[in-house]
């Protein structure tokens, strides 16, 4: 149990990392001035929206297309911007995370 546990904070805490990195960079690509706060509370913000909607909806489309919705709203209010630009920018953000997942290693490995 401990090494399940000691595992899922591992790589909760090595997905935050990249998310932020992510989100940072396209962010400031779009020329956003807020620093690498607002991304980090950007990254949580999604993880635990994408959390409570795969709980509350089950891990399928329709809970990845509403907590993509929401953390949309969320990117808007965050960074203050307008909604094409927020819609921009999380369809970019997602687009980089699912390039970089597939060239970073798998985290379960031998664990």
């Amino acid at each position: 149990m401990t090494n399940d546990l000691t595992s899922a904070i591992i790589y909760f805490l090595i997905a935050l990392i990249i998310s932020t990195i992510i989100i940072y960079v396209v962010t400031k690509a779009f020329g956003e001035k807020e620093g690498i706060g607002t991304a980090i509370i950007a990254a949580l913000t999604g993880a635990v929206i994408y959390a409570l909607a795969a709980f509350f909806l089950g891990g399928g489309i329709i809970a990845a297309v509403l907590a993509g919705i929401v953390w949309t709203i969320a990117i808007a209010s965050l960074y203050n911007m307008g909604w094409l630009k927020a819609i921009i920018t999380a369809v970019i953000v997602w687009i980089v995370a699912i390039v970089v997942g597939m060239f970073l290693p798998t985290l379960g490995g031998p664990f």
